[in-house]
């Protein structure tokens, strides 16, 4: 049976994220009100977009408390750039928090703005070399015990998982290489 993956779908770079699941043989669920909270997924993405837009929508709309529950109970998490960010416990350069499950701390923007984003490669730990594309991105300055790094870049954390979040600065969405993904669907 299919993977039921929820992606968060109010603001961002969902469809990216849903066509490379759908690829891989999950069945993606839009999530974009308390209505689509009813039938629980298996596991969840937080894309790429506008962290604030996002964290707003999340807590206008009342989502925001039970996705945060699922996570806490242990749901498998892929996020990525504005996703890290609701996830983080921490930003160094905001105070606008959201979920809190990451014990790490993040700065927004920490390449500057759409004229900082980039292209590179890099290794990512337990996947190999891969290409990397940052737009807008955030790096992580600060990691607790118990949270594996699995990428840097320029002498910054790009990549970490801790238990069932895997929380990327970069967006593996937009390229062609599906090794992310699949990592995040062997966690469920």
């Amino acid at each position: 049976m299919a993977k039921r993956i929820g992606v968060l779908a109010v603001q961002g770079a969902f469809a990216e994220h849903e066509a490379m699941l759908r690829a891989l043989g999950a069945a993606c669920h839009e999530l974009r009100n308390m209505a689509d909270l009813e039938e629980k997924p298996d596991g969840l993405v937080l894309p790429g977009g506008e962290s604030t837009v996002q964290r707003k929508i999340l807590m206008e709309s009342g989502m925001l408390a039970p996705i945060k529950s699922w996570i806490e109970e242990g749901m498998p998490v892929l996020a990525t750039c504005a996703g890290l960010i609701l996830l983080a416990e921490y930003l160094s350069n905001d105070t606008r928090t959201c979920f809190r499950t990451l014990p790490v701390t993040v700065r927004r923007n920490a390449y500057g703005r759409q004229l900082g984003s980039f292209v590179t490669e890099a290794e990512v730990r337990h996947i190999g070399r891969m290409r990397q594309n940052f737009i807008r991105a955030p790096y992580i300055e600060q990691v607790s015990p118990g949270v594996e790094v699995l990428s840097e870049t320029d002498g910054h954390v790009t990549a970490v998982r801790h238990d069932h979040q895997l929380a990327l600065s970069f967006h593996p969405e937009v390229g062609h290489d599906t090794r992310l993904h699949e990592a995040f669907l062997q966690m469920m």
